[in-house]
């Protein structure tokens, strides 16, 4: 998309230039006036598309100035209040903002700093600008799913109505990122509640509280991890489908050194059948117990179905400082996610279900 290859350009230029910039006007020279006309493709030398240090006094408010009216078919479409690059922007700088907007036939304002652009309409109260806005635009950190909202504000797409209409889905989707992006960092006490209740049967305490928020994030950050992978997969499908291939190799190789373990003398640990007892107590309900076996190996402890290493239902890694359960995808690849202590399997308790349920069902 070519207003991507555009944000890419001045993305590099504020970052290139952003250490030499030092006042207000240096940045709307630097990188807002090229927004305008770059990005948004109006002339910012033309008067009849862009009025700099446009005036319109607001009741005893005389001679104040916005920093750019963006015209459309001779009327007022976007305003745009700047700040200095670095600045933090919050609505205490919109003021200006709030009052023209009221009394002009904008729709849309940007209050920007140069590196970010936030973007307002009256969502809330006709007429009258929202105090959050509906999208945001971090030029330093571009996210791909801003560019085609972008478009329908340019010269050449303009569309007031569609940009209104779109922008309260945008709005709120906007603050559901920003509020899952913050449970990753820092959940919070109910979000953890919430998580334990679904996973843990005995009463909440204080104690348990604190366990299941090292654990949350610690799910948090390896879920996060997960998806990443399972991105990767996707996108080198070929390279999945020979890794495929390698890890059935791989099986037909662990049932001859499980055969050779038997005769080596392999000590099965009190931990590991500790945790095959746990794995099969979680799946009971959908595999019948007596068809969940073990193999113990000298690198791992293998949970199956039917003593069959084709059916895997995890591997149990814990003769080590950091203990790891590892678990199968449907190409029967392995992916290890750490554990504290035997107790955090039943963390794990959906997707060791869903391995098992897919041998019954197959």
């Amino acid at each position: 998309m070519e207003i991507l290859e555009k944000l890419n350009s001045l993305s590099d230029k504020v970052k290139q230039q952003s250490s030499l910039i030092q006042t207000e006007e240096a940045t709307k020279s630097a990188f807002v006036m090229p927004f305008i006309n770059q990005i948004l493709g109006y002339d910012v030398f033309d008067p009849f598309e862009v009025i700099p240090e446009f005036v319109c006094d607001v009741g005893t408010k005389k001679g104040e100035k916005i920093d750019y009216a963006i015209l459309k078919n001779k009327e007022i479409q976007i305003l745009i209040e700047c700040k200095k690059i670095g600045e933090p922007l919050n609505v205490n700088h919109a003021s200006q903002l709030f009052r023209y907007f009221h009394v002009t036939s904008a729709r849309i304002s940007i209050l920007t700093n140069g590196q970010v652009y936030k973007f307002f309409t009256d969502l809330d109260a006709p007429n009258k600008m929202d105090e959050k806005p509906f999208l945001e635009l971090d030029l330093l950190d571009i996210d791909h799913n801003v560019a085609p909202e972008l478009l329908k504000l340019t010269k050449s797409s303009f569309d007031v109505e569609s940009i209104v209409n779109a922008a309260g889905e945008l709005k709120y989707v906007s603050q559901i990122k920003k509020v899952i992006s913050s449970q990753f960092q820092n959940p919070e006490d109910d979000f953890v509640k919430l998580i334990a209740s679904r996973v843990y049967d005995g009463i909440i305490t204080q104690k348990v509280r604190e366990l299941f928020l090292t654990l949350t994030k610690k799910s948090l950050t390896q879920w996060l991890n997960d998806q990443v992978n399972e991105r990767l997969k996707s996108a080198i499908s070929a390279n999945a489908q020979l890794n495929s291939s390698a890890e059935t190799s791989s099986e037909a190789s662990d049932e001859k050194q499980n055969v050779l373990k038997e005769e080596s003398g392999v000590e099965t640990t009190p931990e590991e059948i500790e945790g095959y007892h746990i794995v099969k107590s979680i799946i009971r309900t959908t595999v019948p117990p007596e068809r969940v076996t073990y193999r113990d190996t000298k690198s791992y402890f293998g949970i199956l179905i039917d003593n069959n290493n084709r059916k895997p239902i995890c591997r149990l890694h814990l003769n080590r400082s950091q203990m790891y359960i590892g678990l199968f995808d449907q190409n029967k690849i392995e992916t290890r996610h750490p554990i504290a202590s035997l107790d955090e399997i039943y963390l794990f308790t959906e997707k060791l279900t869903q391995t098992a349920a897919g041998y019954v069902e197959g």
